[in-house]
């Protein structure tokens, strides 16, 4: 019987990056990644497709993944089809009771269960809840003030039903967990007055990789990560680095509130926060199982 000593290079391939990966396997067996899946990354079908089947091979391989989704693209799209408008402060969308109801049914609705479908059809078992199912996650209400120009006095805005997360009991996440399914859950939470309020994902994201002890919290965006001045990757940051990249003006707009939840999570006990692309086919997989990377990754001082 010959043997043959020159194998398919794609197939040599595979099998380096399988013993390339086999050791970060191992060190995080048995850990939980909390996953925020961004309302903008869900936008291409077939990358929702290669991050269906992220989840699954993370459960596969003994890691325990929490998604948690956005869907912010979406909310507006339906507002804008029943002709409400929407008004935003510091990147929360004011919301008025009619404007709740609206998010709840897109989020809990159509997003979490298309997820599920997602994960069932690459192979896996996923649970839809939102933070109201059993009281996983209470909020409160998120409190913003304004100063007026010429004016030292602050002024209270009421943002309506926004919240952020007060207390959560990660009861029902290990349940699903412990049951070999994977829990996929929409930004909705109770607050103690019986309201029901919106929450940013990304916050809501970091405060379950708190309470959860998560080795990783992972943001998916549409973006690469945290880029300096000449629009390169910036592949780690602390916490320290990121209050100087912020002063000096290189992380700008929405990047701010990104790395405002990871600096939380990494100082709440999460061993690191990263954000990268979700439209990268498997940007999870590379970022988790290779040397390189795929986004940004923020640790503690």
């Amino acid at each position: 019987m010959s043997i043959d000593h020159n194998p398919d290079p794609a197939l040599l391939a595979k099998a380096e990056t399988l013993v390339e990966a086999l050791p970060y396997m191992q060190r995080y067996a048995g850990e939980t990644f909390v996953v925020k899946y961004g309302g903008n990354a869900m936008g291409d079908p077939e990358a929702a497709r290669d991050f269906a089947e992220d989840i699954v091979l993370l459960k596969a391989v003994g890691i325990n993944p929490v998604v948690v989704h956005g869907g912010g693209p979406q909310i507006g799209q339906m507002l804008k089809k029943l002709g409400v408008e929407s008004r935003f402060v510091d990147g929360l969308r004011v919301t008025d009771a009619e404007t709740a109801r609206i998010a709840e049914m897109v989020l809990c609705g159509s997003i979490n269960k298309e997820i599920v479908s997602w994960i069932a059809q690459a192979g896996g078992r996923a649970v839809g809840i939102s933070g109201k199912d059993g009281r996983l996650v209470v909020a409160e209400k998120v409190r913003r003030t304004t100063r007026a120009p010429g004016s030292d006095s602050e002024q209270e805005i009421d943002l309506g039903f926004v919240g952020e997360p007060a207390d959560i009991d990660r009861r029902v996440i290990d349940t699903i967990s412990k049951a070999g399914m994977i829990p996929v859950i929409a930004p909705i939470a109770i607050g103690e007055d019986g309201h029901t309020y919106n929450v940013n994902a990304d916050t809501m994201a970091g405060a379950i990789a708190i309470a959860l002890g998560a080795a990783r919290l992972f943001l998916l965006t549409d973006v690469a990560g945290v880029l300096d001045k000449q629009k390169q990757l910036i592949r780690d940051l602390t916490p320290a680095q990121i209050a100087v990249l912020r002063d000096e003006g290189t992380i700008q707009g929405g990047m701010i509130p990104k790395l405002e939840t990871c600096v939380d999570a990494v100082e709440g006990g999460v061993d690191a926060a990263v954000i990268l692309d979700g439209r990268v086919p498997h940007a999870m997989l590379i970022e988790a199982f290779t040397k390189r990377g795929a986004g940004t990754l923020v640790w503690a001082d």
